[in-house]
C-alpha cells in the first residue's frame, strides 16, 4: 500500500484498455451502483456474468453504494429514514435506493468490495446538519450489515461521515466498528476496514486533516475524494491503503 483506485464509474475507465490498467499495476477498480443500475442495468450484467465479466477486469472490484449521488443529484431525489427516491436523469422514472436495495444491487454486480449505503455529507454544513447525516449514515449501516449477511470472499467498506468536525468523524468512525465489522469479519477477512469521505465542496486543506483517524491497524483503510496531488502524498502518513479520485 497505498494503492491507487482508478475510478470506472459505468464498468469502463474512459481512454482506458483493461489490458493498459493491468499493466500498469492496478489492483482494484471502482465503479458506482447508481449509475450501473440506470445503464446498461443490473439485468443486463448479470446477465453477461457480472460485472467483472462485463468490462473484462480481471481483479477486484469495488462498488460505491449510490450514497454520493444522494449530494451530487439533491435537486433530483426526496431523502427519507427509509431510503432515497430518485428522479432518473436518463428518462425522468422514479428510483428507489435504500440499504437493502444497495446491497441487493452490489451484489447482483458482482462487486468484490461492497460499500454500506450513506448520505454523503454537503460541505459547508453546520454542526447540527453534520451530526444528523452522520447519525442517519450509521443507522443505514446497520440495515446494510443486515442485508449483506454473510457472503465468503466478499468485504463490505463503512464509510466515514462527520463532515469537518472531528469529534463528529470519529463518532462515526467507532459507530461502523460496531455496526459493519463483527468479530468475525475482522479475523476471517482482515481486508475489511472504511472508507475514510472528505466532505464535498471547497472545504481546503482543513478538511483533510478532520479526516485523519486511526484504525489501529487492524482494518483497511481508504480515501476517497482526492483529486490535488499533493493531497495524495499527504495520505501516505495516516496509513491510508488505498485512494480513489
Amino acid at each position: 500500500t497505498p494503492v491507487f483506485m482508478p475510478v470506472g464509474t459505468q464498468a469502463t475507465v474512459k481512454a482506458q484498455l483493461p489490458q493498459t490498467l493491468l499493466d500498469s499495476g492496478s489492483q482494484v477498480l471502482l465503479a458506482n451502483t447508481y449509475h450501473l443500475m440506470l445503464r446498461p442495468g443490473v439485468e443486463v450484467l448479470r446477465r453477461m456474468g457480472g460485472i467483472h465479466r462485463f468490462m473484462s477486469w480481471p481483479r477486484a472490484v469495488l462498488t460505491d453504494s449510490g450514497g454520493f449521488q444522494v449530494w451530487s443529484l439533491g435537486k433530483l431525489r426526496k431523502l427519507t429514514e427509509r431510503g432515497v427516491t430518485f428522479q432518473s436523469p436518463v428518462d425522468g422514472a422514479r428510483i428507489f435506493l435504500g440499504p437493502e436495495e444497495s446491497m441487493a444491487v452490489q451484489q447482483a454486480l458482482g462487486a468484490d468490495i461492497i460499500m454500506i449505503f450513506d448520505e454523503c455529507t454537503a460541505h459547508p454544513a453546520t454542526e447540527a446538519e453534520a451530526r444528523a447525516s452522520m447519525e442517519l449514515s450509521l443507522r443505514w449501516a446497520e440495515r446494510s450489515r443486515h442485508a449483506f449477511g454473510t457472503q465468503p470472499g466478499r468485504g463490505k467498506f463503512g464509510i466515514v461521515q462527520g463532515g469537518v468536525t472531528p469529534h463528529l468523524r470519529r463518532r462515526s468512525a467507532e459507530g461502523l466498528v460496531v455496526a459493519v465489522l463483527t468479530v468475525e469479519h475482522v479475523v476471517a477477512v482482515d481486508a475489511e476496514g472504511n472508507i475514510v469521505a472528505l466532505a464535498t465542496g471547497n472545504g481546503g486543506e482543513g478538511r483533510f486533516r478532520f479526516s485523519s483517524l486511526s484504525y489501529g491497524g487492524r482494518r483497511g483503510c481508504s480515501a476517497s475524494g482526492l483529486h490535488a496531488p499533493p493531497f495524495r502524498v499527504w495520505w501516505h502518513s495516516p496509513g491510508v491503503d488505498g485512494q480513489s479520485p
